[in-house]
């Protein structure tokens, strides 16, 4: 891939049910259905629970992912950061105001600091100034105004070590679902000493998930933190592509003949256009044997020039994406197999 600057820092095959004959007879299986999907192996594209069932329930947390698991998501998406001593726990931003009640700690107060970030100057309490036991204090909260903030400073930061628990316990229970895993500012991480891949590999062989036949995917904004990840495991990496105007401002482009991952992790606009048609992008990746995973299709806040949730997931599935990342997995999961 070219790039300008780095960015800092199974399957369920649908079947119709049994039959009754007209003439009384036995049940008769009936044909299974035969709809076709324009993804890179002709699969049904998978349902990535983003951050859990988030539209629901505060992100990252024990509940919002067995939401996500119950409601029939094929992934769950554990976005992991790291603590100061090196744990690695499920949280989508470096800091925490935005997701847990960590302003409302006295004890903490020092502990928020000025730091220099790709999208500017932010003060803040950030994850590698706390210890794993340190963090075990804080809640989790809702971070959209808009949603259900019921539950905010009741539910517990979950680590990755949880997170696997989970899908291992659901595994048990006859219920598989994959890790897409995503390595937040993995740079930034190794520049202070907590380098990201041994731990997250490590911590995979050490919970048994490829015995447990769990899939994994592990994606990243960082095409270095992919590469060194390659070089010590075969597990499938996504390329995540921001789009605009991140893209521009991070002076950022992609280009999808050098890639050497599995595939990319697409924000919607590269593919949804505003006058609700779509773009050849999907086409594209597909010629040059890349998976193609989009983010985030959201209930609650549709696209510009879509109705809904609903019409921007069926325009994704026509266009042959592989895999769609949603807020909300329900809605997700019941328009991908009406299709």
């Amino acid at each position: 891939m070219k790039y300008t600057v780095a960015i800092a820092a199974l399957l369920l095959s649908a079947c119709a049910p049994a039959q009754v004959a007209s003439t009384g007879e036995a049940p008769v299986a009936a044909p299974e259905k035969t709809a076709t999907y324009a993804t890179l192996t002709g699969e049904k594209p998978i349902i990535i629970a983003h951050r859990g069932a988030s539209g629901l329930y505060p992100e990252h947390t024990i509940l919002a992912y067995q939401t996500a698991i119950d409601q029939g998501a094929d992934f769950i998406e554990p976005d992991l950061v790291m603590t100061k001593d090196g744990v690695l726990i499920t949280r989508h931003d470096p800091y925490l105001s935005d997701t847990t009640n960590v302003a409302d700690h006295p004890e903490f107060a020092d502990r928020k600091v000025k730091r220099v970030t790709p999208m500017g100057e932010k003060e803040d309490w950030w994850v590698d100034d706390f210890t794993l036991a340190e963090i075990k204090t804080l809640k989790a909260r809702q971070q959209f105004a808009t949603r259900n903030m019921e539950l905010n400073d009741q539910l517990d930061i979950v680590t990755f070590d949880e997170v696997m628990d989970l899908a291992l316990q659901a595994a048990a229970e006859g219920k598989t679902v994959g890790l897409h895993i995503e390595a937040k500012w993995p740079g930034y991480y190794s520049s202070v000493g907590l380098d990201m891949v041994d731990p997250i590999i490590e911590g995979m062989k050490a919970k048994g998930l490829k015995e447990a036949g769990i899939p994994v995917f592990i994606q990243s904004f960082e095409p270095e933190f992919l590469a060194a990840f390659a070089a010590k495991s075969a597990l499938p990496t996504i390329q995540n592509m921001v789009g605009e105007p991140y893209a521009s401002m991070m002076g950022v482009t992609y280009d999808l003949e050098t890639l050497e991952t599995a595939g990319v992790g697409a924000e919607k606009s590269f593919i949804l256009k505003e006058d609700g048609t779509t773009t050849d992008f999907v086409d594209r990746a597909h010629a040059q044997g890349l998976l193609v995973h989009v983010y985030t299709v959201r209930d609650d806040q549709p696209l510009k020039g879509y109705a809904d949730a609903q019409a921007e997931l069926t325009a994704l599935i026509g266009a042959g994406v592989d895999g769609i990342w949603v807020d909300y997995p329900e809605t997700g999961v019941a328009v991908r197999d009406a299709h």
